[in-house]
């Protein structure tokens, strides 16, 4: 009995340093929450202006051409998937990779017919062990996030597309509603849609030209959209860090009580059982 009693008492102790932890990983994730929140709020104003200008000039300029504007045959298509560095975060990582690999097995029957672009380690290992033909890596993104992070993988990304390389881009992240919900999200990247059409928005005079100014502002405004959802990414990545981390530290608390619980009736039945013993043995001389 008081071997089991000590294991109890060993596990309690071991239980409450991971509630610690727990609890700490939670304030630390809540905190880098707020952070990040405002990092994509603060992204959005030159995300929504580009996107402006970059209407006007496709609404003004008749029969504009370019190639991420143009629909062509799908015969191979690319995938930028944002995972994280770290895991602890619930289901954030793997809500997003199911999400894109049951769509691969649905519309490909070969890894000829797309490539993978990938943000984050978790992402990229997943790829790596299923021997699924990743293009470009990028890990080790900070918590804070700047636009030269990610660079070199956004400007591969719309180049290759650009090039011919493949037809279609699909981008794939977390949408963060809040702390408690976080959307994977599917979402066609290239070739762009609805970026003209809009006769409210505001004119504007170009040098040297309007095709001129698009062809430099196409290709930065679908990295503006990739880095967009880097910040949505990581916001929701904390979100769901601190309420895995939440439950976690719940889970630790009832498992202390019930452990305690067990401790307390064991250490009674072995009282009750050395006063039985005491009894009885007192019996017998008596």
């Amino acid at each position: 009995m008081a071997k089991g009693m000590r294991d109890i008492k060993r596990q309690i102790k071991s239980v409450q340093n991971t509630k610690q932890i727990t609890k700490a990983m939670e304030m630390v994730a809540a905190a880098k929450l707020r952070r990040a929140q405002e990092a994509a709020q603060a992204a959005r104003p030159y995300a929504e202006k580009l996107k402006e200008v970059v209407a006007s000039i496709a609404a003004g300029t008749k029969g504009v051409k370019h190639p991420m504007l143009e629909t062509r045959p799908i015969k191979k298509t690319g995938y930028l998937v944002i995972t994280s560095d770290r895991g602890l975060a619930g289901g954030y990582n793997a809500n997003v990779l199911r999400k894109v690999t049951q769509t691969i097995k649905q519309k490909h029957t070969s890894s000829d017919e797309y490539v993978l672009f990938v943000i984050g380690r978790k992402g990229r290992d997943y790829f790596r062990k299923r021997n699924m033909p990743i293009v470009e890596e990028v890990t080790g993104i900070p918590d804070a996030p700047a636009f030269a992070d990610i660079k070199s993988v956004a400007y591969t990304a719309v180049k290759k597309f650009e090039e011919g390389a493949y037809d279609e881009l699909y981008l794939y992240y977390n949408e963060f509603i809040n702390a408690l919900t976080q959307i994977p999200v599917e979402k066609r990247l290239l070739p762009l849609e609805e970026v003209g059409g809009d006769e409210s928005v505001a004119s504007y005079e170009y040098e040297p030209s309007p095709e001129g100014v698009l062809e430099v502002l196409l290709p930065k405004y679908a990295e503006t959209l990739i880095y967009s959802a880097l910040l949505d990414g990581k916001a929701s990545e904390f979100g769901a860090r601190m309420t895995a981390m939440g439950s976690a530290t719940k889970n630790a608390t009832k498992m202390i009580s019930d452990l305690t619980l067990t401790y307390n009736r064991a250490r009674q039945a072995s009282i009750t059982q050395e006063i039985s013993e005491i009894v009885a043995g007192a019996n017998a001389q008596s």
